[in-house]
C-alpha cells in the first residue's frame, strides 16, 4: 500500500520537530511527513547508518519544504535525551524495542532497558522540551503508543508496561500543558509493518512453535477486524494531524489505529 506524504493543510514552517527512533519504520515516516509540512526535523536515533539513509531519502524526496537533520542519540543516556529536546516545538516520542518472552523467562536487565527507552526517556524528553514550549505558548507532544497501551498480550510484559505508562504520562503532560498552549496526545496503532514487528513475528513463531505466516494470521491479527498490517505512513499522517491547526483542542487523548481490535 502506498500512502502519499504530501503536506496537505498542515503548515509547520518555522517549527522544529524532534522525532526519536527516526532511522526506520514509523519514526522515519514521521520525520519525512513533518518535513513535508515545512518543519525542521531533528531525526534522533542510535543507528547512525540508518540516519544517513534517511537523510539521503529526504534529499531525494520531492515536496519536502522542510529539512531533516541527523541527531545521533542513545536514549539510555537520559541526560543526553533531555538535552536533545531543548528548543523543540514538536516532540514525537516514537523509539521502541521489543522482546517476546514469558515473564518467568524475561531477562530483568532487558525489562529495565525497555522501560528506560520507552518510558523514562520520553519523560526526560518532555521535560527537556517543555520550557521552550511554555515560553512561546505553543507546543505539540505526540507519543507513539500502541494498541498495547490499551490492551495486553501474553509474553510482552515490558512492552505492555511501557506503553501503558506512556499513555498515562501523555495525559499528565496534557493536563499540565493545557493552560500554556501545549497539547499532548498518543497515537496507538495496531501491528505496523516495521522491522520491529518483523522481529516480533520471528520471536512469536519460536515461542509458539508455528510458522511465521501463522503468527500473522492466527495471533497478530486474530482480534483485528481489518486483516492487514498498518503502514508507517498512515501512522505518520495521524501524527501530523495532531500537530496541525485543527487539533488545538485535542489533548489528553489517544488516536487509536487498531483496525477494530479494541471494538471487541
Amino acid at each position: 500500500m502506498s500512502v502519499s506524504t504530501t503536506s496537505g493543510t498542515v503548515d509547520l514552517r518555522g517549527r522544529t520537530a524532534l522525532v526519536t527512533g527516526a532511522a526506520g519504520g514509523i519514526g522515519q515516516a514521521c520525520a519525512l511527513r513533518l518535513a513535508a509540512s515545512g518543519a525542521t526535523v531533528r531525526a534522533a536515533d542510535r543507528d547512525a547508518d540508518g540516519l544517513a539513509r534517511l537523510a539521503a531519502r529526504a534529499a531525494g524526496t520531492p515536496g519536502l519544504s522542510g529539512r531533516v537533520e541527523s541527531c545521533p542519540l542513545d536514549l539510555t543516556d537520559l541526560d543526553a535525551a533531555e538535552a536533545a529536546a531543548h528548543g523543540a516545538d514538536i516532540l514525537v516520542n516514537n523509539a521502541g524495542l521489543q522482546l517476546v518472552r514469558p515473564i518467568e523467562e524475561f531477562p530483568p536487565e532487558t525489562f529495565s532497558t525497555v522501560l528506560t527507552v520507552m518510558l523514562e526517556a520520553p519523560f526526560r524528553l518532555i521535560r527537556g522540551a517543555l520550557p521552550h514550549m511554555y515560553g512561546q505558548g505553543w507546543g505539540r507532544i505526540v507519543n507513539v503508543s500502541s494498541v498495547h497501551g490499551l490492551r495486553a498480550s501474553a509474553y510482552k510484559s515490558a512492552y505492555v508496561a511501557a506503553k501503558h505508562g506512556l499513555e498515562g504520562l501523555s495525559k499528565v503532560a496534557a493536563l499540565e500543558g493545557a493552560a500554556r498552549g501545549v497539547t499532548s496526545n498518543c497515537v496507538s496503532p495496531g501491528y505496523v509493518r516495521t522491522p520491529l514487528v518483523e522481529r516480533q513475528i520471528a520471536d512469536q513463531a519460536a515461542a509458539h512453535g508455528i510458522p511465521a505466516e501463522r503468527v500473522v494470521s492466527d495471533l497478530l491479527l486474530a482480534d483485528t477486524a481489518l486483516k492487514r498490517l498498518v503502514e508507517p505512513e498512515e501512522v505518520a499522517e495521524a501524527v501530523a494531524y495532531l500537530c496541525g491547526p485543527h487539533t488545538s483542542f485535542v489533548t489528553g487523548t489517544t488516536l487509536t489505529m487498531d483496525g477494530g481490535w479494541t471494538a471487541h
